[in-house]
């Protein structure tokens, strides 16, 4: 039989300019005039899985952005993996900050991608490491190796709360019944130090907006005797943060998971390089919650950030006016037991109590999610083991993510299943930022790492 590593050699430029052409398409599910992009991307997944050897691909109508669905049964005996992944992207913005247009990808060699990367909105997240499935079973399918039934469902509003994705699942269990749900969405610590991500935050996002006057206001004739509500926001967002950068919600931490000593001393085993840290993304130095290490606090910790503000006068020059609203995004992240929906009732409590007369507040909650947290003695997790060590020669190191993929808590409730997360990406790919873009060393070694998981799960579960 023909090796991965073989086959990926073989098709190595082909896989490239597969993805490279799927990137060129502006998927942007935040944006409504990116609708037609969207129904153009699901259709060509759809080609995608079709090629790659599924008996069955379907475009899964919701009351958002299609679910694109397919399946191939080896035996209805053996495992099901199923596996799932998003074709929506982020927006790109500030475009002016991308060295190269977003939707025009390049391939560019950097000091941490020898071998080149891809630079695109989506590369990393969510469209490269989606089409490692998608390549890696065609791989197995192939070279007739696949050793276990698979099913993909890959949808399109992950970056933007995964709505549909809730009223699909349940509707569909049955058909998306499962013995594991394999995600490639999250990173890894280094090329050469393979980690598996076994915890992630939950989300709660929400929008603020303050209102003052009935209209904007001459700043001479009214500064100083009525509320401004530019001024009025900030001073709101400031007090959320204590001195040691501690959220002064009432409530907050009431049910935060405190990890142990020697949790923390095991997460402290993980390679991290402070000054490396602080060049990647050039500042001085870190910044946050006081008694907390930088990978705690970005992991097992929760937060509260301010992810866009506005209101005023933006335009070119002076224009001298108290704005009658001002606004701001925010976001928390979230890590277990703490509850996404009794979290944003706090905020919403918090936020309206702390607002002086003179202004209105208005708090809209947007999307967010439950934190999830997969234990290192299941068999999911001991197969991927197991697989990164055949392709890494290496023991992966268990880590958790800062980051957030809300769905994963909602298919351990819909579909009883566990999620292994196993992600080829790194913190410096840009996901979320301009410049985001994906190693293709890392794109292909997730080719030649996802068949060896499934033999591996497959095996194990005899």
């Amino acid at each position: 039989m023909k090796s991965a590593k073989t086959y990926i050699t073989e098709h190595k430029q082909r896989f490239i300019d597969e993805l490279i052409e799927l990137l060129k398409i502006p998927s942007i599910s935040a944006n409504s005039a990116h609708k037609g992009d969207l129904i153009k991307t699901a259709e060509a997944v759809k080609v995608s899985l079709e090629k790659a050897g599924c008996q069955t691909v379907e475009i899964c109508e919701t009351p958002g952005y299609p679910i694109v669905y397919g399946e191939i049964v080896v035996d209805k005996n053996l495992p099901t993996i199923l596996v799932y992944g998003h074709y929506d992207v982020q927006p790109p913005d500030p475009l002016d900050l991308w060295d190269s247009p977003p939707f025009e990808p390049v391939i560019k060699t950097t000091d941490i991608h020898p071998d080149g990367a891809i630079f695109a909105r989506g590369s990393c997240d969510d469209k490269g490491q989606m089409y490692m499935h998608v390549k890696a079973l065609e791989y197995m399918t192939s070279t007739d190796q696949l050793p276990c039934n698979v099913k993909f469902m890959i949808e399109g509003e992950e970056e933007v709360g995964s709505e549909s994705l809730g009223w699909f699942v349940e509707r569909n269990r049955e058909k998306l019944a499962n013995d594991v749900v394999l995600i490639s969405d999250t990173g890894m610590i280094a090329p050469d130090v393979p980690s598996i991500t076994t915890g992630l935050r939950g989300l709660s996002y929400v929008e603020v907006e303050v209102t003052g006057p009935n209209r904007d206001l001459h700043s001479g004739l009214y500064g100083g005797a009525v509320a401004n509500p530019i001024n009025v926001l900030t001073k709101m967002i400031a007090s959320l943060h204590d001195e040691n950068n501690h959220i002064t919600i009432p409530g907050f931490y009431d049910d935060v998971e405190e990890l142990s000593l020697e949790e923390r001393a095991k997460m402290g085993e993980a390679p991290f390089s402070k000054d490396a840290y602080l060049k990647a993304i050039d500042i001085e130095d870190t910044y946050g919650e006081k008694g907390y290490t930088t990978n705690e606090r970005n992991s097992i910790r929760p937060t509260l950030d301010v992810n866009g503000i506005w209101g005023g006068y933006i335009g070119e020059g002076a224009k001298t006016v108290i704005a009658s609203q001002a606004f701001a995004k925010i976001s928390m992240r979230l890590v277990p037991d703490q509850d996404w929906k009794k979290i944003t009732d706090l905020f919403a409590k918090h936020f309206e109590s702390i607002a002086p007369k003179g202004v209105r507040v208005k708090v809209t909650p947007h999307h967010g999610g439950q934190a999830y947290v997969t234990p290192i003695d299941s068999l999911e997790y001991k197969a991927a083991e197991k697989a990164y060590e055949a392709t890494f020669g290496k023991t992966p190191i268990p880590q958790r993510s800062g980051g957030s993929i809300p769905i994963v808590a909602l298919f351990e409730k819909e579909l009883k299943s566990k999620t292994i997360l196993m992600g080829f990406g790194l913190d410096s790919d840009a996901i979320h930022s301009p410049n985001e873009h994906f190693g293709i060393w890392n794109y292909l070694k997730g080719i030649e790492t996802i068949p060896q998981f499934y033999h591996f799960f497959t095996e194990m579960s005899k």
